[in-house]
């Protein structure tokens, strides 16, 4: 019974990026009943219960709790566990008619309609707070209100989109929560019902979701992945009645943007990225040997902020003169400390930079191209995946080595300890997850001349792409 994997870390980081008022619930139905005496400070009823009950002692009470048949107050929910089989009053449509629909005739469409755990597979079911490690769950009980769900709804989708659909029985929407996921296997979204706001304390705002275990992770890498480009909660208001065009992200407003960097002639822009130690400058300057222009966007970056241009004007004055070393150039590692601390003033030194780095972008790169139609322009971008910048390119390369690589050779360049290499190393995104971005990787873990090969090959792609977009 004991939990295969440490949920601490993964659902204190999911409460604080949602903010939820109550506890992720670990569910795990039992084959035995008796399972139920291994579980640590498990509670049983004292009385019948419902579980919309049971659900609410857990998200809410912070306890752990478990029951089998004979601690329901009536078939409903044992019935949509597979506790038990549903009576015949209720098939016959006269339990549901009683309340909830006019006929005996809906009430047996009704009673259909709802999803059961397998009759005679389970014995007892238990619940408790996920982030105790309480034991392996089958699924996880998330409760929030819309604009958390919807969050939640993204962060799923964010890799490997899939449309979700979600369903509503009405009352008893236990089934649609947590049988549902049972069955299908994917996260299953229900409004609850009357019964679990009666007798569950659910809220007016509340809404359900039972999500595998298994894709909690997925759940969390989303939503990290949204929050870098802005998407957080709670969710912050652009007035209504003004125009927010600056507000909008860049795939609204930024087509313009776009366009001028691919333009519609016959450029091809890369993207070059990778991760500190990864070898990215020995493969630009490989490119770059072979025929590849290059633009260095930290060289932009530090080029945008010399004393006296208008980047440079508008950090002093918000920032004050504090931030300047006695040559009068940014004193980088003053200026870091202190948006490192507080996200709006570096959205705000971002607001001054930014501009005016797209800005310079395109102009060496419109310069570039009026020396060489056909140029094939290498961008340099350290960060480009934070920074969620891949959308500007034609393609995106990845410059890659494994970890434990780049611990190596940071502690051999830089002289420092694995501890430090590792410290810099948290400050990116781990090389690993950068490998879903990219079109093509350069595998820069081998001999320099296997990378060659590699980079060799890389280029007579890019020249074969960009000869199909010149026949365009």
């Amino acid at each position: 019974m004991e939990a295969k994997r440490d949920w601490e870390k993964l659902v204190r980081r999911i409460e604080q990026l949602m903010r939820l008022k109550s506890f992720p619930v670990a569910f795990k139905m039992l084959r035995r009943k008796e399972d139920l005496d291994q579980v640590p400070y498990l509670r049983r009823p004292e009385g019948k219960m419902t579980l919309c009950q049971l659900i609410t002692l857990v998200r809410n009470f912070d306890w752990t709790v478990g029951a089998e048949l004979d601690d329901f107050v009536s078939p409903v929910c044992p019935s949509i566990l597979g506790l038990t089989d549903t009576p015949e009053i209720y098939k016959d449509g006269t339990f549901r008619s009683i309340v909830w629909v006019k006929s005996k005739k809906d009430g047996r469409k009704y009673e259909a309609s709802i999803p059961r755990l397998p009759l005679g597979e389970y014995e007892a079911v238990v619940m408790a707070p996920l982030v105790y490690n309480p034991f392996e769950p089958d699924i996880v009980l998330i409760y929030a209100n819309p604009a958390q769900m919807m969050l939640l709804i993204n962060s799923l989708q964010f890799e490997d989109y899939e449309v979700m659909q979600f369903y509503c029985v009405g009352e008893s929407s236990c089934s649609d929560a947590i049988a549902r996921c049972y069955l299908s296997g994917k996260p299953s979204l229900t409004i609850p019902c009357y019964g679990e706001r009666r007798y569950g304390h659910a809220q007016d705002e509340d809404l359900v979701m039972a999500l595998p275990a298994a894709m909690m992770e997925k759940a969390l890498k989303g939503m990290e992945a949204l929050y870098r480009r802005g998407v957080r909660y709670p969710i912050s208001y652009a007035g209504a009645e003004q125009d927010f065009s600056d507000t909008l992200g860049r795939a609204y407003g930024g087509v313009e943007l776009i366009e001028a960097i691919r333009g519609n002639d016959n450029r091809l822009v890369v993207g070059i990225t990778g991760g500190i130690a990864t070898g990215k400058s020995t493969v630009v300057g490989m490119l770059k040997e072979l025929g590849a222009w290059l633009i260095d966007f930290d060289q932009i970056a530090r080029q945008v902020v010399e004393p006296g241009k208008p980047a440079w004007k508008d950090i002093v004055n918000y920032f004050g003169e504090q931030v300047l070393a006695q040559d009068k150039q940014l004193d980088r590692q003053r200026l870091s400390d202190i948006v490192f601390r507080d996200l709006e003033k570096r959205k705000k030194l971002e607001a001054f930079t930014h501009p005016r780095v797209y800005e310079e972008f395109i102009k060496q790169l419109n310069e570039i191209v009026r020396k060489d139609p056909d140029a094939i322009v290498q961008v340099d971008v350290p960060l480009l995946v934070e920074k969620n910048l891949q959308y500007m390119f034609h393609k995106v390369v990845l410059v890659y080595a494994p970890q434990h690589l780049q611990i190596e050779r940071l502690m051999a360049r830089d002289g420092i300890t694995e501890e430090m290499a590792m410290l810099r190393l948290k400050a990116q995104l781990p090389i690993e997850e950068k490998l879903g971005y990219a079109d093509f990787v350069i595998y820069n873990d081998e001999s320099l001349e296997r990378t060659r090969e590699q980079v060799l090959s890389l280029w007579k792609t890019l020249k074969s792409i960009q000869q199909k977009k010149h026949k365009k």
